[in-house]
């Protein structure tokens, strides 16, 4: 497997699925884990006084104070359809701003009324290792008219992902190709030992070719880099907009900078006081009520792969048979990539459609296919998932997500704690709990320590709106529930539906509130569920 990405669906949320004979969707190592906000760098007050508009600092223009880098102008240059880019300059390490350097690219769509332009709104589309850059350029299609209107749109691709130079990057194409092909659901000694093996040996790839990089590129310190780039703008406070693991990021924002935020969404919502382990049982628990969702709509169709009526659970136990059977002998592949159509990437494919309703009719068709005999398009699914081009290399979506990941909260290194959580996913979430365990196996290799578990209650913010869906695969509501209590001013939404991410996602109700709120400020009362 591998994946586990909390991100919002369109943008490469991820999740890898095993099938250890038997078929089990699985969603790993990818999650937006925690970061700490005491052990490093900023305490509120340093943070606050590095807003100084001095140039000092300065030398060839490079900034080498935090004075400096919150001086930043940004240069705008027109991009396509109607964007503009520029750069913005970050520390490595906020404690040595005088070291290195990341360069983040940056993007903005304008305000369409600038009369009305209340001030910019920054989007983070989640991952970790989503690129804000490419999420902002589809604002017209994920944001509402109404804030297009009064905000200029803003993406960044945060330190280590997309465009950020230096990136993250660790494995090869093909290297990737057989992580992602691996069963991950082991069943006897042989299958434990290529999941470790797989493992260990991404872990190794990352220290290799990313090794200097990985102590800087978790979250805490991309919180910081959003209030530079909130200075760079010229805001006083930061409006922001945050999908999946953006949440994680916005939360950071508003522990550090309780006092410079004006209004932030967090839709999707991770739990930034849940360990590891309790990441990993959650969302295969979120998958598997999301697979039956779509399995319950399924059976109630005229045609449907997975059989007809009301029993859930035959529906799935006959896709459980197809991915079973494709475990021991692969499924066509007309991609031509030499890539076994096997259970695990067909079950890539299964995932990457639960992420969204809009992609139920496709996946009932691939379904179809598959029972036919032909993988093509489950496989393809995936690979939009994980950002594989028909050419076979990838984005680094994938090693990013990774390096966030494991440093952003501590994982277990003994692998009889990795057999124990596995054991009680798979009680909790038969469909999918182990493999999302073993998925995350990387982050007990890593080469860098990771960060203790943070505390994160944002005392001193304004009202901070926690989005939840209720049948969200990726971020189960009880994050959002658990979010909204922990922030001392969270103010709880709710959406009964289907999907990852509530905003622009099919509700009416959701995007109304949402946009009262970036745009008076006005909440509704914490609890508000939206049909």
């Amino acid at each position: 497997m591998r994946a586990g990405l909390l991100r919002r669906a369109g943008s490469g949320a991820r999740s890898r699925l095993g099938t250890g004979g038997r078929a089990r969707p699985q969603v790993g190592a990818r999650h937006p884990l925690v970061a700490v906000v005491v052990a490093v760098a900023c305490v509120v007050a340093a943070c606050s006084s590095a807003q100084a508009p001095s140039r000092q600092g300065v030398t060839s223009g490079q900034p080498t104070t935090l004075a400096a880098y919150y001086a930043q102008k940004l240069r705008w240059v027109p991009c396509d359809n109607g964007f503009q880019c520029a750069r913005l300059l970050v520390p490595f390490d906020y404690s040595r701003p005088a070291w290195k350097r990341f360069s983040l690219p940056v993007i903005r769509l304008p305000a369409a009324d600038p009369q009305q332009r209340i001030g910019s709104l920054v989007v983070n589309p989640g991952g970790p290792g989503g690129s804000g850059v490419q999420y902002a350029e589809g604002a017209r299609s994920v944001i509402s008219p109404a804030i297009l209107d009064r905000f200029d749109v803003v993406g960044f691709d945060p330190r280590g992902v997309g465009g950020s130079q230096p990136a993250v990057h660790c494995m090869t194409g093909p290297q990737l190709d057989k992580y992602f092909e691996t069963d991950d659901t082991p069943d006897n000694a042989a299958q434990l030992a290529e999941v470790v093996s797989q493992s260990k040996l991404f872990a190794s790839e990352c220290g290799r070719n990313a090794g200097s990089l990985l102590p800087y590129v978790g979250t805490r310190s991309a919180a910081r880099d959003l209030d530079v780039l909130r200075a760079a703008l010229g805001e006083p406070k930061l409006t922001y907009l945050g999908k999946s693991y953006g949440t994680y990021l916005g939360a950071w924002y508003a522990q550090l900078f309780p006092h410079r935020v004006r209004a932030l969404v967090l839709d999707g919502a991770l739990d930034p006081d849940a360990t590891s382990t309790d990441i990993n049982m959650t969302q295969g628990e979120g998958f598997e009520v999301a697979l039956r969702s779509f399995t319950a709509d399924c059976m109630q169709r005229s045609v449907c792969p997975l059989g007809r009526g009301s029993d859930v659970s035959a529906g799935i136990a006959k896709l459980q048979g197809l991915l079973n059977r494709a475990t021991r002998t692969p499924l066509a592949n007309d991609l031509g990539d030499g890539r076994p159509a096997n259970g695990a990437l067909l079950l890539e494919g299964v995932v990457a459609s639960l992420y969204s309703k809009s992609y139920w009719p496709t996946l009932r068709s691939a379904l179809q296919d598959a029972f036919g005999g032909d993988g093509t398009v489950l496989i393809e699914l995936g690979d939009l998932l994980l950002e594989r081009s028909s050419g076979g290399s990838y984005s680094n979506l994938a090693d990013s997500n990774m390096a966030i990941n494991c440093l952003d909260r501590p994982w277990p290194h003994a692998l009889s704690a990795w057999r124990s959580a596995a054991a009680t996913a798979e009680k909790a979430a038969p469909q999918f709990g182990d493999a999302i365990v073993w998925g995350s196996l990387p982050c007990a290799y890593w080469p860098v320590t990771s960060y203790p578990l943070p505390k994160i209650t944002a005392v001193g913010a304004p009202a901070i709106l926690v989005v939840g869906t209720t049948r969200d695969p990726a971020t189960p509501y009880r994050w959002a529930r658990a979010l909204a209590r922990e922030l001392t001013s969270g103010v709880l939404l709710g959406w009964n539906g289907d999907g990852h991410t509530a905003y622009m996602m099919g509700s009416s109700c959701v995007d109304n509130i949402v946009n009262s709120y970036l745009i008076k400020g006005a909440v509704p009362r914490s609890g508000t569920m939206c049909p």
